[in-house]
């Protein structure tokens, strides 16, 4: 009788354990998963907050760069009023529209307006809704509005040929330029070409690739999809990517080239992604160069 009361006092024990074990694991399993929901929710909220890094501080004018601007309001389609400086090159190869990238403002792009100055081109950058000084809230409807604005300000109030513009895009600014070629291109416009520098394929495509434990395809809120946006385009195109970017992969810009079905280049850069261009000097002049070179002589 002894040892029978002996066994269930040890099964009762096992048995206990084995519950404390369970409850615990099953504590941990519940623990995780609201802490992954609660980061997925963070996540699908803060998507904003994580795409764009606007500045209202003007940190300079182009005059300090010794180069000749002018202050310019735009308004879009939707209302919002934009601002924008035009540098005009006395004479110009080609008329730039810039579009910069998610952080700063305008008054931050001082090394690439004398970059561009050197190259012969005029510029027009524009300020994105709730970037610097211009009014409203970023938003992809927001920045495709507002890269339209700065078009038609070139052609219509500027008077400038479509077919000498090109359209130049960094970073974000690359997915925002993507879009409006694929918006002329719908319309039948045809600019001069476009540059895509240290951009991406798409929103969903950067999430996946920084957060693979994350279900980022499902959450996204914003798209950018540069791949889409160009497949009906067949402008000339200079991708221009860096192995070394530590913010965009490079992968990514590779792909975005791969998947372009017009006339194309790869110019691979060096260094980081927000300084590589300037620290690469006359190697990212000469780059620019010859692709301006192959606009100005035409198809084959």
């Amino acid at each position: 009788m002894e040892s029978k009361g002996c066994f269930f006092r040890v099964h009762k024990t096992i048995a206990t354990v084995y519950g404390v074990l369970m409850w615990t694991f099953m504590k941990i399993i519940i623990a995780i998963v609201v802490c992954y929901s609660a980061i997925a929710v963070w996540m699908y909220l803060s998507q904003r907050k994580l795409l764009y890094f606007p500045s209202r501080t003007m940190a300079a004018t182009p005059a300090e760069a010794g180069l000749d601007y002018e202050d310019i309001r735009l308004t879009n389609e939707l209302g919002t009023e934009l601002h924008a400086w035009w540098l005009p090159h006395g004479d110009a190869r080609f008329t730039l529209l810039f579009s910069h990238g998610n952080g700063g403002n305008i008054s931050h792009r001082m090394e690439s307006f004398q970059i561009f100055h050197e190259l012969g081109l005029s510029v027009l950058i524009y300020d994105y809704s709730g970037y610097g000084q211009s009014k409203g809230e970023p938003s992809e409807v927001a920045t495709r509005a507002d890269a339209l604005a700065a078009w038609n300000w070139l052609v219509a109030d500027k008077g400038i040929s479509p077919d000498t513009i090109i359209l130049f895009g960094r970073s974000l600014g690359g997915a925002v330029a993507a879009g409006l070629a694929g918006d002329l291109a719908g319309a039948g416009v045809s600019p001069a070409g476009i540059i895509l520098e240290s951009t991406f394929t798409s929103v969903p495509d950067m999430g996946a690739y920084i957060y693979p434990w994350l279900p980022v395809r499902q959450l996204a809120r914003y798209q950018y999809n540069s791949m889409a946006d160009l497949s009906d385009v067949r402008l000339p195109a200079l991708f221009a990517h860096s192995q070394d970017d530590d913010i965009v992969p490079f992968e990514l810009g590779r792909r975005l080239h791969d998947s372009y079905l017009g006339p194309k280049v790869f110019f691979e850069l060096s260094g980081s992604h927000n300084g590589g261009y300037v620290l690469m000097g006359q190697a990212y002049l000469d780059g620019l160069n010859h692709f301006l070179i192959g606009l100005e002589q035409g198809p084959d």
